[in-house]
This record gives structure tokens, sequence and C-alpha cells, in this order.
């Protein structure tokens, strides 16, 4: 072998002869964990400058690996068992035994652990942004549409009047509290694993708080053991994915209802619809659809990741190859949907007219029908049933008109003053778009 070749998986030593094919095919995992590329090389070149540091490796090897560390790349063909083992790879290759130096002290557990963690990281963030581009489109769509009426619903029945920037307003709240879950994920992930080694540290004088400053992470690991099996800051981003999933299909199943045709209350943009291949009629809401369609999948991944957590003792089991993938898909579906609806409610045209035609059926104001009574002394129960009959027996009530019904609810967080918790959601959407993305 010559000296800058490489000399076969990163855990060869005792087993002899090479890996069964099938096995090396089901173990390889490069084609998913590529994508830790950039964040596997800013932790390997942490570690490096660390072992410099602390006189581990000489200094001039250690400058030599941080310099080789950026042209490390995915190679066309490369049959690496996983991004570890390319990074370890190339490096030998280019500096020969100064690349095989790069290990000391570490395990592929920490390693991928570290990069992970620094994928999640990044990844909240931009979760965080996608989700406030979403909440500013549906504010400015409340400030310039919002005075229209509409029928607010229990039972999917017609309840009671609200202004369309209240309804509006009630989906960026939900995507408010995501930010807030997103960005527990971001804090969740901001430790750094790395001196914990494959689980038990080193004897080697490393220094993890000093890697975790140069990463930029909020702190190092507090027991080792915990550091490489630890997984739970993927389930946080998971459930917060997922969670915000489930807010968004809620929101497109209310798109497909008001663009259809039997309610009319609202049209998509053509660029965001689609059409029939036999059906020349057609104008498909599949965006909505697909924004439907992606919570139930990533319920499915919340689930699986979670089952295979359940059964691991500690600490690092292969089990957690496995983990990556359904986070990965996760995170690319709920920033899909996002975009996808901040497309879809930036050309939705709204047809107000229908809208408040609902509103003004006569029926949503009983309540307040009902309440006027008991503001003439009429015990509630009583006012209840009178108003009850009375539309049972065919009649509608022309006052208050939905307007007036809007106005009189002015307590906090109430139709009638819609317009401060506008304010309030654009000051919290500017504070999201001022935060600062994490560096490696």
């Amino acid at each position: 072998m010559g000296e800058h070749e490489a000399s076969g998986p990163l855990w060869a030593g005792r087993l002899e002869g090479g890996l069964h094919p099938d096995v090396l095919a089901l173990s390889q995992s490069l084609d998913i964990d590529q994508r830790l590329l950039p964040y596997d090389i800013a932790a390997s070149k942490a570690h490096a400058r660390m072992l410099g540091r602390q006189g581990i490796i000489p200094a001039d090897d250690a400058a030599a690996i941080v310099q080789a560390l950026d042209s490390v790349a995915i190679d066309a063909g490369a049959t690496d068992e996983d991004v570890h083992s390319l990074i370890e790879r190339q490096l030998v290759a280019q500096l020969g035994d100064v690349g095989r130096r790069v290990h000391a002290g570490r395990s592929r557990n920490d390693q991928v652990a570290t990069a992970f963690r620094l994928w999640c990281r990044a990844h909240a963030f931009a979760l965080i942004q996608g989700t406030a581009d979403l909440q500013a489109i549906l504010v400015n769509r409340a400030h310039v549409d919002g005075a229209a009426v509409l029928p607010a619903f229990t039972h999917l029945q017609r309840a009671q009047p609200v202004p369309l920037a209240h309804h509006l307003a009630a989906h960026v709240w939900s995507l408010q509290r995501d930010v807030g879950r997103f960005q527990a994920a971001l804090t969740a992930a901001d430790v750094s694993p790395l001196g914990a080694g494959a689980l038990a540290g080193s004897s080697l004088p490393l220094d993890p708080v000093g890697v975790a400053a140069d990463l930029g992470m909020a702190s190092s690991f507090t027991n080792s053991l915990d550091a490489v099996s630890d997984r739970d800051f993927a389930v946080d981003l998971l459930y917060a994915c997922t969670l915000c999933l489930v807010h968004c299909s809620r929101m497109g199943e209310e798109l497909i209802l008001w663009t259809s045709q039997e309610f009319g209350w609202a049209a998509l943009a053509d660029d965001v619809a689609t059409g029939s291949s036999m059906m020349p009629q057609k104008k498909n809401p599949d965006v909505a659809e697909l924004a439907r369609g992606r919570a139930g999948t990533a319920i499915g991944r919340l689930t699986g990741l979670l089952a295979t957590l359940k059964g691991l003792p500690m600490t690092y089991n292969r089990d957690l190859q496995e983990d990556k993938q359904g986070v990965f898909d996760q995170v690319d579906a709920t920033l899909g949907v996002l975009r996808l609806l901040s497309l879809a409610y930036e050309g939705l045209t709204f047809e107000v007219a229908k809208m408040r035609a609902a509103a003004a059926d006569g029926t949503t104001v009983a309540t307040d029908v009902a309440e006027g009574l008991v503001r003439g002394g009429m015990p509630f129960r009583d006012a209840h049933t009178e108003v009850a009959n009375r539309i049972a027996a065919g009649e509608r009530f022309d006052s208050p008109t939905p307007e007036e019904a809007i106005a009189a609810r002015k307590g906090p967080g109430m139709p009638g003053v819609v317009a401060d918790q506008l304010v309030a959601l654009d000051g919290l959407i500017a504070a999201t778009r001022a935060l600062t993305a994490p560096s490696l």
C-alpha cells in the first residue's frame, strides 16, 4: 500500500477479510449522509485545530489538514461506507500519514452526532425564516383585505361573523408557535458532542469546550454516554416540522373548501393551480392538497424515529443510521409546503361579496340578539331558548348587522380589535427576520 492510499474501512483491524458485498450494500449510507458533508468538514476542521492547539499533533500538520479539508468533495462514483470515510480517504490521498492523524481522540460516533446537530441547527433556522415568510404574507393580506366579513365556523356550520383579518391572524398565531418550536429545536441541537469519542472520551488531552466554541455552538456535552446516543434534538426538529405541517394541512383544507364552487369564497392564481388531462373545465387546488398530504407522511416519519429509539440500550447502536433520512425528508417537505402556501396566499383572490352574503344570512348574529335580551334583564338560558324558537319558526335577523356584531366584541384577542393583533404580529415577524443565522 502506497503512502497516499486509503487502508479500507475506518474500523478495519482485528477482522479478517473483506465485508460481504450484501452486508456492505446494506451498511453504506453515503447516498444519504452526504448532505452532512459541509458540517462534517466544519467539525473536522475544529477538531484538527484543537489537536494542534493541544499539542496532540504538530501544528503544521493541523494546519495542513484544515487546508486540505477545503478541497474535500463528493467524487463521482464514490463507494465509501459513509461521509466520514470519504473525508478521511480524501485527506489521506492528499496528505498521506498526516491525513491519518485527524481521527485522534475521535470516533465516528461523536463525529456523526456533531455533524447531524450542525445540520439540524442550520435547517431549524431556515425553517424559522420560511415560517416567518408565510406569516408575513398572511398578515399583509390581513392588512389589505382584512375588513371583509365572513362567517366563522364550528362543526363546519356557520357560527358568528368575523373579519377576514381575524381569521387570517388565527393562522399566523399558530405559525408563531411553530417558530417557537423551531427555535427550541435549534437550541436543543446547539450542543457539541465532539470529545465524547466512541462513548467514554479519550485519554488524550482534548478540549471539547474549545471545539464547541470554535463551532459557534452554545455548549459542550455534559455526559459522554448521552452525547453519542442522544437523538432528542432530531425528534424535536421532526416534531416541530410535523406540527407545522399539521397547521399547514388545515390551511390547505381551508383553501380547498374556499376555492370550491360550493363555497366560492376565493380563487387561486393560475400559476399555483392545475388542470385535468380529461376535463377541460377543471382548475384544481393541487398546491393545497399537497400541503395536506405531506402532513400525513410527516406523522409517519415522527413515529418511525420514535419507534427506532425506544428500544436502544446505551449508547450508540447502528440503528441510529436510520435517524437522518426521515429528518432530511421532513425538513425538505416542510420548507416546500411553507413556500407553496406562501405562493398560494400571495396570489389568492378573495370573493368578499360572497363571504359577506354568507355572514349576513340572518342567523350568524343570533348570539348577539340573545345577548341583547340579556342586557334587557332576561336570563341567558331564556334568551337562548327564545331566539332558537324564533329561528326555528323561520325568522331571520337583520339587526345587528355582521359589522355591528363584530364591532361589539372589543376585548383582548377579539375580532373587534383585530388591528391590535396585526400590530403585534408585525413586530413578532420583524423580530424573527432580524435573527442571525448560526455560522459554522
